[in-house]
């Protein structure tokens, strides 16, 4: 359960702002999604290493520049 302190005078707004916030850092609907159907864990791997490939030739894109 989430507890979101309002100060007096906080429009209600911010307020969910604040709770939407602190919602998707608890990653609950991430999660759910990722439950929704099963993916090897051979499939995980690869996307996992792809994803860093592509994190690195960004990072020396950016070097080079």
């Amino acid at each position: 359960m989430l507890i979101i302190p309002v100060k007096d005078g906080e429009s209600i707004d911010r307020a969910l702002k604040k709770y939407k916030r602190k919602f998707d850092k608890t990653g609950v609907v991430r999660a759910l999604r990722s439950r929704q159907q099963f993916v090897k864990p051979s499939v995980i791997s690869r996307q996992a290493k792809q994803k860093a490939a592509h994190k690195q030739r960004e990072a020396s894109r950016e070097e080079q520049a």
